[in-house]
Parts: structure tokens; sequence; C-alpha cells
């Protein structure tokens, strides 16, 4: 059975949703989704069954690189960013310049489409990407090189990842909230401001302001170490996704924050197009009035989502603290275990978003086959035809639905995997970790039907 679910993992190596904005789905799956929901939560659970009798040595054996091979040194990794930032900079005038749909501009098909959906579900599946595609080390490298001076201000410690919690909140509030994140013109202003930004922290503050309080990049290095592509006693290292979590130290306490913001938000961004939260907030899902009418009920969400996923992941901390007799603060078990919570989150970014790439996808092979709209055919398809036919198809809906919930269930076994990995690292007694787990392995298996059940529910925009 666990070979069986690790497997399914590399069907999921497309993610996506409909629309040029990662936030609206366009079909109802009807399946029996019950079955559906109840046997992947019952391989969850099955999975936690069998940790029980997998030997210590046999549990850290499947964390541990399979295959090294030498380092090399690539030297032109600042003249990529460099180049990530001409292009960051080109969408940014095309967002002003370029068509007013969303589907044919390149700045939003970039955002949202390559880069929220395809970059970061590479990120988190192969490896460290954005090592080579971040807008700001290079012109950062450069410019100390240039000036050979130091940072002006110091990072202040005190705050650590402070900021980057603020503008990831702030993040999923645009994507979630703003009347039209897809609008060329407007995503365009964002972006570009936030580049700015972002550049002056780093003039600031130095390199440690891109690790700790630029949100994307701490995003991306925490999906980093989900890649089955890592380093490991300076060589690069392949080994079961997630390894590298098991591998590494005791995150801080806003990291770890951080790594629980991106599952709370990402689980609302599925949970606020439901029936059921327009039902709460009581919004008729026929007659969606647009988005501007539930600016505050969404922004209230976002914040109570994240808050009850904290506090709930929290409170089965203590629990299980309480039962194993741990003499552990509720501190550092909450930093230990919340990096086992990122294959989940990954899990459901790429099952959410599967239908977006599906589809726009397509419109983003339109732009490349003619880049500068005057009729080109560089990649050889005359014509690049959009269709949406295989929502239309019971086979293939089937297809898309297993692999959605292949994609969960993989991220929720993955998940039990590092975290009985971790407590067996941080427990001597195999049997006192095993009862400290039960309350976090409830917990996972809550999760894992609710994550089915969000990507099975009905849509109301």
């Amino acid at each position: 059975m666990l070979y069986r679910v690790l497997t399914i993992l590399g069907l999921s190596l497309c993610a996506g949703r409909v629309n040029a904005h990662a936030s609206e789905q366009g079909f109802v799956l009807l399946l029996p989704t019950d079955v559906y929901i109840i046997s992947g939560a019952s391989s969850v659970a099955l999975t936690i069954i069998l940790l029980a009798f997998l030997p210590k040595r046999t549990t850290h054996f499947i964390f541990s690189p399979v295959l090294q091979w030498q380092t090399l040194r690539f030297p032109f990794r600042h003249l990529a960013s460099l180049l990530s930032t001409v292009l960051l900079g080109t969408l940014v005038w095309q967002g002003f310049t370029g068509p007013r749909d969303p589907l044919a501009n390149p700045m939003p098909l970039f955002v949202w489409t390559v880069w929220w959906i395809v970059l970061v579900s590479l990120q988190g599946l192969i490896g460290n990407l954005w090592s080579w595609t971040n807008p700001w080390t290079g012109i950062g490298f450069f410019l100390k090189r240039l000036t050979g001076s130091r940072a002006p201000l110091r990072y202040p410690r005190r705050i650590g990842y402070l900021p980057g919690i603020v503008i990831i909140l702030l993040f999923a509030a645009f994507l979630l909230a703003d009347p039209a994140p897809a609008d060329p013109a407007r995503l365009a202003t964002f972006v570009g401001i936030y580049w700015y930004v972002a550049l002056i922290g780093l003039v600031l503050f130095g390199p440690v302001w891109i690790v700790r309080g630029e949100a994307i990049t701490i995003l991306m290095r925490a999906y980093a170490k989900m890649g089955a592509v890592g380093r490991s006693r300076g060589k690069m290292s392949l080994g079961l996704p997630g390894w590298q979590i098991a591998k590494s130290p005791l995150p801080p306490l806003g990291l770890a924050i951080f790594i629980l913001i991106l599952l709370g938000s990402g689980s609302f961004d599925g949970l606020n197009e439901t029936f059921w939260w327009l039902d709460v907030i009581g919004i008729n899902p026929l007659e969606f009035p647009g988005r501007t009418a539930v600016t505050i009920q969404t922004l209230a969400g976002l914040v109570l989502a994240n808050t009850a996923l904290i506090a709930g992941f929290t409170a089965c901390l203590w629990m299980g603290e309480r039962i194993a007799g741990s003499q552990r603060s509720l501190r550092h078990a909450f930093c230990l275990f919340a990096p086992s919570i990122l294959p989940i989150a990954l899990g459901y970014h790429i099952a959410h978003y599967l239908t977006t790439l599906l589809v726009d996808g397509q419109y983003v092979l339109r732009f490349f086959n003619d880049p500068f709209f005057r009729d080109a055919n560089l990649l050889g398809l005359s014509e690049v035809y959009v269709t949406t036919g295989f929502f239309n198809t019971p086979g293939t809906v089937k297809v898309i639905w297993l692999t959605q919930a292949g994609a969960v269930v993989a991220g929720h076994v993955i998940a039990i995997l590092l975290a009985h990995s971790t407590a067996l690292k941080d427990q001597a007694r195999t049997n006192r970790a095993l009862l400290g787990q039960a309350p976090l392995a409830i917990f996972m298996v809550a999760y894992t039907f609710f994550g089915l059940w969000l990507l099975a529910s009905p849509r109301g925009f």
C-alpha cells in the first residue's frame, strides 16, 4: 500500500485550475466522491497503522538519499538571475502595454500559470530551481561587487520572519480578495512595486532580507526542502521527496508559522468557493454578486482559517506531548513537526490547481507560438486551439480526479512518514513516539478527508 501510494506522486507533475487567475474552478466532478474520499482517508489511516510495525532503521532509511554525485559549480547562476529580472521587467511592461485580455497578455499567464502553478510545483517536486530564477539575487550580487560596501543597516534579529509572514498573508489576500488579480495592468502594478520594495530591503539589509523578509523566496526555499534533488554532505543527492526535511535542523518559530500559513491559505483558497462557505456568508451561489461584494468576508475567512489551523495543530501537539510524557517545550514541538506539513501543502497545491494548467497551459503554449502577436509560428504549430473537451468526457474527468486525489493522499502519506521519522529521531523510545503521534495522526487523517472534500465540492464562482 505504501509503495502504491507513493507511486501516485508521479502522476502529480502538473498543477492547475480554470481561468487566468488561479481561483475559479469550472466544473463539478460527478463521481461517487464519498467512496474516493473515504478510500483516500482510509489509505492514510492504514499508513499510520503500518508505521507502528516498521522498524526504526527502516523509517530512517526511507528518507536517506539513494543516489549521490559530485557537486558541479555553475558560475552563471547570478547571470541567470539577471535574465529573470529582465524577463520580469518585460512582463511588467507588457502588463501595461499588451492586450487587455488576461488569457492573451503574458503578465498574468506567466505569474499565475508559469510561476505560481508550474514553478512552485516543480520547486517542491524536483528541487531548488528558484536559486536560478530569483529576480533579486543577481542584481544584489553585482551591486555589491560594484560598490564594494556592506549593507548600511543590520537586520533586526528579533523580528525574524515576521515581514515574510505579513507579506505572504497580503499575497494571499490579493489572490483571493482583490477584484481583478488577473488584470494585466493591475497585476503589473503590484508586481512592479513589490519587486522594488524587495530590492530596497536587499540593499538596506543585505541577503538576510531575502532569506527572512522576502516572502516569495521564503516560500520557494521551504518548498525546495520537499524536492527530490538537494545537497547532502557537499554532494548533490536524490531521494524520496521530503528527505531534505528529515535531514534539516530545527527551523525557527517564524518559519514554522510561515509553513502553517502556506497550508491554511491554500486550503481557504478552495474553501471560499464552495457552496458551503457561500451559504455561511449568506451568498446565493447561483447568483454570485462578484468578488467586491464579499471582500470583507474573504479577508476575515483567510485570517480565521489560518488561525484555526495553527490553533488546531498546536492543540494536537500539546495533547501528543502530554500523552507521551515528553519534557520538551510546546514551542520546540511546534518547530519540530511544522515542516512535516509541507508535503500536505504541496500536494494540495498541485491537486487544487490541476485544471488551470490543463486550460491556461494551452494559452501559454499559444503565446510561445506567437509571442509578438505577429502571426508567427515559432513552435511549428500553425494554430493553437484551446479546448476544454476533456472536462466533458467521463474517462478523462476520472483521470483528473484520480490525479488530484493521488496528489493529496501522497502528500499526506509523506507527511505522516516525516512526522514519524522526526518523532523517532527526537524520542528515545519507539512506543513513546507512537503514543505522542496519535493526536497529530488524527489531525492528518481529518485533513486528508477535508482536502478531498474540497476538491469534490461544487463551486459557486
